[in-house]
């Protein structure tokens, strides 16, 4: 009876947060961009170069009630929050991603308690399941800066044509945003609507390398910084740089096939202690069990945790070449 009523509160934790969502989605939706702009220019909403500019809002933003208070303060423990969230371009808001952590992590228990696991995994199943959303979120940050990475060559090459041409380099950054895709068009007009607004474009450029922390990026900011300050060919210069990417490419490619072996080695190492606990614990519980009654066994649990971590940071000096 009791696991009934968790499997019960677990759903309906799960499709309250659902519901929640698709309600803050479709919200957000209604507003257009010109009503974002005209807002600013009105000024009910302010325009800040470090931040993502006028066309999204702030994704941690105030809120009533006892929520508000809960982000506060964890805004303020993590000053990097609304800059995690705005990289990785989350559909959803702070608060909905709480809510959703949450629901996790009592669907987490419900879990544990289907699966007849021990009572002391309880809130080992609810933190990783909690930990559903970061991970999600994290993977999502990680492949919007891979596809942004993969898309600058080509983007400076599209730019540098465009200064031959004869387009300044305002003009350059829209043609930009209008001819390649996302993530790299977002930021390319984020870019060109902050400059339209007064803001220089040194440090509407600064804002953007803030939002994607590229080393390549940053040439390009760079080189653009001194072009405006000293003179040259920017367009050249342009075009030395997508070369030096695109070959740098190529030799992470090559270290990437040659570390192959090493990732799926530490992928098995990691992998394997935790599988063999599952299989030991369905063929012989009360053995398990001992690591979870007895003093030694609580130790070596401890040890075998440190020692998975320490491994995998070791694996992963090893694995990790720089280009």
């Amino acid at each position: 009876m009791d696991s009934t009523y968790i499997i019960m509160l677990a759903a309906f934790v799960a499709a309250t947060a659902l519901g929640a969502f698709v309600f803050s989605w479709l919200k957000d939706r209604q507003g257009t961009k010109a009503e974002d702009r005209l807002e600013v220019l009105a000024g009910m909403k302010s325009v800040d170069a470090d931040n993502k500019g006028i066309m999204k809002e702030d994704l941690v933003h105030a809120s009533s009630g006892a929520m508000t208070a809960v982000i506060r303060m964890l805004t303020e423990r993590f000053g990097n929050l609304s800059l995690f969230f705005e990289q990785a371009d989350s559909p959803i808001k702070f608060e909905m991603f709480l809510l959703i952590s949450a629901g996790c992590a009592v669907l987490g228990v419900a879990i544990g308690v289907v699966a007849k696991s021990p009572a002391p995994l309880y809130p080992v199943f609810a933190l990783l399941t909690a930990l559903g959303p970061l991970i999600w979120l994290w993977m999502r940050r990680k492949s919007r800066f891979h596809k942004f990475e993969t898309q600058l060559p080509e983007a400076l090459e599209l730019l540098g044509r465009a200064l031959r041409s004869g387009h300044s380099l305002n003009s350059g950054l829209f043609l930009v945003s209008e001819e390649m895709p996302a993530p790299i068009s977002t930021e390319f007009h984020i870019a060109y609507e902050q400059q339209n607004l007064g803001i220089p474009i040194e440090k509407a450029l600064k804002g953007m390398l803030k939002r994607m922390p590229n080393l390549d990026l940053k040439f390009f900011v760079t080189a653009v910084a001194i072009q405006r300050q000293t003179g040259g060919d920017l367009a050249e210069i342009l075009d030395k740089i997508g070369y030096v990417i695109r070959e740098r490419f190529k030799i992470l490619g090559l270290v990437k096939a040659l570390t192959g072996e090493g990732r799926l080695s530490g992928t098995v190492l990691m992998a394997m202690p935790i599988a063999i606990f599952i299989a030991v614990y369905y063929l012989n519980t009360d053995y398990v069990m001992l690591l979870f009654t007895t003093e030694m066994g609580k130790q070596m649990v401890a040890g075998g945790i440190v020692m998975q971590i320490l491994g995998a940071i070791c694996i992963k000096k090893i694995i990790d070449i720089k280009v």
